[in-house]
Formats: structure tokens, C-alpha cells, sequence
């Protein structure tokens, strides 16, 4: 047996602009964008090379779902992505006026920093230091 993460699920209010972020920013990948014979879109990003883990986005239809987005958490982070180059990302971000929460933090094993994306959702962004 073999057990492994898929995705992660965020709410969202819009399906093109919560996209856009990750992929402007982070440089994310559709990996499944469809739309059913009765509405429903199933649309998944995710890191190249395109594989099992990514973010699946779900339209927030109801009231008590919209007053989740952007903190489907309880206000702590929603989710961590890893870069290879933590400076250059930080600057990609800050030029695109990506709320930051953080800047970077250096410790001896690991670089990090937190910031939102368009919808609220706290990111921690990691580099592991060789």
C-alpha cells in the first residue's frame, strides 16, 4: 500500500484571480481545469514537474463559505511551499505587491517568510539550507 498527499483545497471566491496568484507568483501549472455538463469546475494547480500534489480551488457557493475564505485555518497558516531560491521569490513577491507578513528569517537549517495570497490565506514559503 501506498499512502500520499494530493491536494490541498482552497475556498475561493473567484477561480481566475485566485489562479492567477499562484501562478504569477509561485509559478504554478494547470494541471486539471474542467468544467461539467452542470457547472460544477474542478481547477488544480501545482509545481512542475506536474505531479499528485498541488491546489485544488472550490467555489465558496454559500454564505457560511465565503466567510471562510481566506481563513479556513482559524487564522494560522494555510499552507507551506518550498523554493530553491527564497531571495529571488521574496523579490518576485515584493515587486508584484504581495502582502508580506514577514521578511526572511535565517536560521542554520532553514529560510523562511510568511505572506498572503489574494484571498487571505497565510503562506509560509521555506528554503531548506544545504
Amino acid at each position: 500500500m501506498k499512502n500520499y498527499l494530493g491536494r490541498i483545497v482552497l475556498l475561493v471566491e473567484n477561480y481566475e484571480r485566485s489562479a492567477t496568484f499562484y501562478e504569477v507568483n509561485f509559478g504554478f501549472k494547470r494541471m486539471f481545469d474542467v468544467t461539467t455538463d452542470v457547472g460544477q469546475r474542478f481547477l488544480h494547480l501545482g509545481s512542475e514537474p506536474l505531479d499528485s500534489l498541488g491546489i485544488w480551488f472550490l467555489k465558496a457557493d454559500t454564505k457560511k463559505q465565503r466567510e471562510r475564505i481566506g481563513n479556513q485555518t482559524g487564522e494560522q497558516p494555510t499552507m507551506v511551499i518550498y523554493t530553491t531560491d527564497i531571495e529571488t521569490l521574496y523579490e518576485r513577491l515584493l515587486s508584484n505587491k504581495v502582502k508580506l507578513k514577514t521578511e526572511i528569517v535565517k536560521t542554520p537549517e532553514y529560510s523562511f517568510f510568511h505572506c498572503y495570497d489574494m484571498d487571505g490565506n497565510e503562506i509560509i514559503v521555506s528554503e531548506l539550507n544545504d
